[in-house]
């Protein structure tokens, strides 16, 4: 019971024009005051810390911090009390036995992303020294190359801002959010802290850390496995997977010959790895078609976002930056806000020549002149024939499309919002301009998408002007296309988490369809790693 701790919740400070330091000890001496006048007479005295920390800003004439606070007594806590707004939480994460295991037997982790990551982090806790292969480059070679393509077009197809080390995370935001309710949500954020991420993370209510913080973590991930007896390569292409006559793995292809002796294989492969797709399936693994999203990527000024949802506390320097979520249903689809980054960018993300991918940016200060967020549209099987083949070519086909539509040098479509909704291109960005890593050609952004999937970015945007005014306003700019919100297909596994055709191929994360994001992505690596130790140590 030793790490278990009291939160103390529903303490409300109103916003005022001080630092969130102030607010954060005015929070602390609240809770302080119903700690003593309850528990410290029972469980001795405590030390305090920030639990969790949202914005209620529901009233822009009104706003507050709400606040669940820790305190740590010196006492054992009696699990069973009830007092109002407080809770008991325990504090203790996994550990992971030893074993060992022989040079042929290391599992290897294919992709190291965030399931990769925290796969290959918890493996190698274990002592099971894991491999892991690579496709892009370690981070730093691939931030160059991501730059080169960024301003000069030239792509490279294995090492960008799809693949690589660190995964299509390392370029977005660092966003840490996530709707899971699962323990191992805390082991994760209290790892990305260990590793170099800002310690704010453990209690902020939407947590990011920052392409450009988020590049150490991964490098001293990297480190850290290695110091534990994993080992790295990169450039290094998952081409093939070999099984014995009961299904179990035998070895991994790479790059087309060399051959990569393995009992154990974790599928860590990101949301884009659309060749291993098509391997798995002709190496008849069980790949079914899921539903997805496309659309487009909008930019304001973060100022008119911060007044639109601050009101007069727009310039409290004791307020993150203004973010928003937006959704709404009509029509038997779906039409949301989706990775909005304050004070972003939008960045060329696209892991194939002749396309056109876009994504948004933060860094951790996000102290960009636009905020962008993905409109994006529901894309149900029905759309594109149910075939996982049909959800890869339903994109693909999208992102052609804004190749050649730009001019087939590389631009990516851009259109301000009036003359989206009205089908011209009458209007070029003058107020709001893109922020857009490449080069933009303004283009009528509705010969991109289906009629149905334009209909409803257009209901969409009606109904988020009614939710926060000005989100509408004519000079924003979208920028085209949105393809990689999620996973088009899934690689279907049992309860174990091993793959239904293959004995010890474990699906993980986002490119399995088993997860939305960083954090779940990384959760679901460890529970993939635990599953295997667990079989192994039986």
């Amino acid at each position: 019971m030793k790490n278990d701790f009291f939160v103390i919740r529903n303490i409300k400070v109103p916003v005022c024009f001080e630092s969130a330091q102030y607010h954060d000890e005015s929070a602390i001496q609240k809770a302080k005051k119903k700690y003593s006048s309850k528990l410290e007479r029972k469980f001795g005295k405590a030390d305090f810390f920030i639990y969790k920390k949202s914005v209620d800003a529901r009233k822009t004439d009104e706003i507050f911090f709400i606040y669940s606070v820790a305190a740590k007594p010196e006492n054992e806590i009696i699990a069973d009390l009830n007092y109002e707004d407080v809770s008991v939480v325990n504090s203790e994460y996994p550990e992971f036995d030893k074993i060992s295991v022989k040079q042929g037997e290391r599992p290897v982790v294919v992709g190291f992303g965030p399931s990769g990551m925290f796969c290959s982090y918890v493996l190698a806790l274990a002592g099971a020294n894991p491999v892991i292969i690579e496709r892009g480059d370690k981070i730093e070679d691939r931030t160059d190359k991501v730059k080169k393509y960024w301003e000069s077009g030239i792509l490279d197809t294995e090492s960008n801002v799809q693949f690589g080390e660190g995964g299509a995370g390392a370029f977005s935001d660092g966003k840490l959010l996530s709707r899971i309710n699962d323990k191992l949500t805390g082991y994760v954020l209290n790892k990305f802290v260990e590793f170099g991420a800002p310690k704010e993370i453990l209690y902020l209510s939407k947590p990011h850390v920052g392409t450009d913080l988020l590049k150490n973590v991964v490098r001293n991930m990297r480190n850290e496995i290695i110091k534990l007896g994993g080992s790295f390569m990169f450039n290094s292409k998952l081409t093939g997977i070999n099984t014995y006559s009961d299904g179990s793995v035998k070895s991994v292809e790479i790059n087309g010959n060399e051959t990569l002796k393995s009992t154990a294989v974790f599928l860590c492969i990101g949301h884009s790895a659309r060749d291993t797709f098509s391997m798995l399936m002709e190496k008849g693994q069980t790949v079914t078609p899921k539903s997805f999203s496309v659309g487009v990527r909008i930019e304001h000024l973060q100022s008119d976002i911060n007044r639109a949802l601050y009101g007069k506390y727009a310039d409290c320097v004791a307020l993150e930056k203004a973010q928003y979520t937006l959704s709404h249903k009509e029509n038997g689809r779906a039409v949301y806000s989706f990775c909005m980054c304050p004070g972003g960018i939008v960045v060329a993300s696209a892991s194939d020549n002749n396309e056109i991918v876009t994504n948004g940016m933060s860094y951790y200060k996000r102290d960009g002149i636009n905020a962008n967020s993905a409109i994006a549209v529901s894309v149900n099987e029905s759309d594109y024939g149910a075939t996982p083949m049909g959800a890869i070519e339903y994109q693909r086909k999208i992102e052609r499309s804004a190749y050649v539509l730009a001019g087939s040098d590389g631009a990516s479509p851009v259109q301000t919002l009036c003359d989206y909704m009205n089908s011209t291109v009458s209007h070029e960005p003058k107020r709001i301009l893109p922020s857009y890593t490449g080069k933009t050609k303004i283009c009528d952004i509705n010969a991109l998408f289906p009629d149905y999937i334009n209909e409803m970015l257009k209901i969409g945007f009606c109904d988020f002007e009614m939710k926060i005014k000005g989100f509408s306003c004519s000079d924003a700019v979208l920028t085209a296309p949105e393809t990689r919100t999620s996973s088009p297909v899934r690689i279907n596994r049992n309860e174990n988490c091993e793959a239904l055709k293959s004995k010890n191929l474990y699906p993980c994360g986002e490119g399995a369809g088993y997860a939305g994001g960083i954090t779940s992505a990384a959760v679901d690596g460890i529970k993939c790693a635990i599953f295997y130790l667990k079989k192994i140590s039986e």
